[in-house]
Parts: C-alpha cells; structure tokens; sequence
C-alpha cells in the first residue's frame, strides 16, 4: 500500500511574514516554503488565519492585541509566491479562526483513515511554529495517533528564534520527526 501523503501549510499570510506581526526569520522561509510545495508529491492543503473587525474584542485579541489577518485585508492574503505555489498544486483552503483547525484534522482524518492512517505521511511547514504550527500538530497527533507527522524546521518561524526551538521540542516530545 502506498503512503497518502499530505503537506500542510499553515498561516504564510502577510500580517505574518512583513506586516503587523511579520518577523525576519518568517520573511526568511518563504523561499523555503516555496521549494517544498513545488517539490511535494501529494495531496495540498493550506490554512488562513482569519479574524473579523471585532478582533480586538475576542479572548485572542485581549491576550495579542495586534490587528491581524482581518478576513478580505492585504495582511489576510498568502505571501504572494506561496500562493503560486498553492495554486500551481491545486490545495484546498481551511479559513480558521483561532489556532487549531478541526475542520483542517477532520478532513485529514477523512482522508486517511482506517488501515492507511498508519501508512499516511503528513508534513506541516508555516507560521508561527509554536502558535498554530504546533496547535495543528498536536490536533492531528491526537486524532491520528498512529500516522506519521513531520514538522519541516526550516520551512517554519515561531514568534521568536527561542519559541520556535521549543516548539520543535515539544512537538518532537509528542512523537512528531523534526525534519
């Protein structure tokens, strides 16, 4: 039986990568990011972080108060290369409102499960490694105990250098490769 495989690519809008809340290191992946979809041979899929006008009034915006990926503005749009990239694949969108995405894992799940969720490959690169990066590891690792889930270090930024280095530990703690 061949492995389904599954890239994921979480979050490489521009209010992450150069706009309000965009850091060197996330700029920095891009070109990677790029490379590993073109080179992918498997399924696409891809996430938007999306938040509504009435951000600053939710427990995240309290907690991050930093307007960002407000749906239909310029910061809510994919980085324009990853977004050739995604198109040239043909990957499906999951809007997600908070860090996780339940309906990203259930339509992983769908996609893999029985006997071929062992034999599944899924691969997760984006923003921000120890924000949602790891949420939606974790979500998969818990819903897929049995599948094999890699996280690409340098196709992925946490909020800072130290964060995301304990990101990748606390993912390879839960049984993920770092790759």
């Amino acid at each position: 039986m061949t492995a389904k495989k599954i890239l994921i690519v979480i979050d490489m809008q521009k209010d992450f990568i150069d706009g309000s809340l965009g850091t060197p290191e996330a700029q920095a992946i891009v070109e990677n990011v790029v490379g590993l979809i073109d080179g992918f041979d498997g399924e696409v899929l891809y996430t938007l972080d999306t938040h509504f006008e009435n951000y600053m009034e939710t427990l995240e915006g309290k907690k991050l108060p930093v307007m960002h990926c407000i749906r239909g503005t310029e910061g809510w749009q994919v980085e324009p290369q990853v977004l050739a990239a995604l198109e040239r694949k043909n990957a499906k969108c999951f809007e997600k409102p908070t860090f996780g995405s339940y309906e990203l894992v259930d339509y992983v799940y769908e996609a893999v499960r029985g006997d071929a969720a062992a034999a599944a490959e899924l691969t997760l690169a984006g923003l921000c490694t120890d924000i949602c990066v790891a949420s939606n590891a974790i979500l998969l690792r818990a819903k897929l105990p049995n599948t094999v889930i890699r996280v690409k270090a340098d196709c992925c930024a946490g909020v800072t250098p130290a964060s995301h280095q304990a990101a990748l530990t606390t993912l390879s703690m839960c049984q993920m490769d770092i790759i």
